[in-house]
């Protein structure tokens, strides 16, 4: 869990890392050189464009249009890291024994104890890598939609409700902010580990108040098309925890820990 949020958090940072010392000046065409620019940005940047020649110019409906169709790509691995996330809460009170078991320091304790600990792992298909997965295919899908948009020209001429697509809204942010809280909050009402360790309760409240407060003020930093993203984003996890999560953890809970 602790490795988990390490790496949000280093993904934030380097969003920002990006964000200032990159080509984000430079504009995104069909010539732009290096594999970044020609696998990830371009492509990202010339659907955007095509999607919304299609519906009369509107960037602002390509950029949801875009972001849920890169949220359901990785939607396999999101419910296989619901499924690895209640396999590993459900091991919990037999690894404790093991752990138990082989308290002791000296190498050959240990050695048995990642040996008995690897069998439990294999026994009941669980991944501690797994819940990782996601988080790790989002950065650089995230980083590249910052440049699309950024480094995509046509996006900043253009306006979407009440905010103009290429500069920073002062109302986008806080909507923004809101969804990625009631995201986290769902996300950690799935979460039966935080009801039993407190460590892990401590770690996930305090993630879901610092997230909201990260993303709201990255949102009033950055272009409005991107917080337009991350809203998005943020509307398709809520209703996929609800309408994915929630049944998965029931179904894995009637069914308990296979023997």
């Amino acid at each position: 869990m602790r490795k988990k949020y390490l790496l949000l958090l280093a993904f934030v940072g380097l969003v920002v890392l990006l964000a200032g010392c990159t080509q984000t000046g430079q504009p995104i065409t069909s010539e732009s050189e290096g594999i970044w620019n020609e696998v990830f940005v371009y492509p990202l940047s010339w659907v955007i464009i095509k999607i919304a020649q299609i519906f009369n110019n509107s960037y602002g409906l390509s950029i949801i249009i875009v972001t849920i169709f890169l949220r359901l790509l990785i939607l396999p691995l999101s419910v296989k890291q619901i499924k690895s996330s209640k396999a590993m809460q459900e091991v919990q009170p037999k690894l404790q024994e093991i752990q138990k078991k082989y308290s002791s320091k000296d190498a050959n304790t240990q050695q048995k104890l990642q040996q008995e600990t690897m069998k439990l792992m294999q026994e009941h298909n669980v991944n501690p890598l797994a819940g990782c997965l996601p988080i790790i295919v989002q950065m650089p899908i995230l980083i590249a939609m910052y440049h699309a948009i950024v480094r995509t020209y046509e996006i900043s001429n253009y306006s979407f409700l009440w905010f103009e697509l290429g500069s920073p809204d002062n109302i986008l942010p806080f909507i923004t902010g809101i969804l990625t809280f009631f995201q986290s909050k769902l996300m950690m009402s799935t979460n039966t580990s935080a009801n039993s360790n407190p460590q892990v309760a401590m770690q996930m409240k305090m993630m879901l108040y610092v997230m909201p407060i990260m993303i709201t003020v990255m949102a009033f930093m950055f272009p409005a098309a991107l917080a337009l993203y991350w809203a998005t984003g943020n509307v398709f996890m809520i209703l996929q925890t609800i309408l994915i999560n929630k049944p998965l953890m029931s179904n894995n809970n009637s069914g308990g820990v296979k023997k």
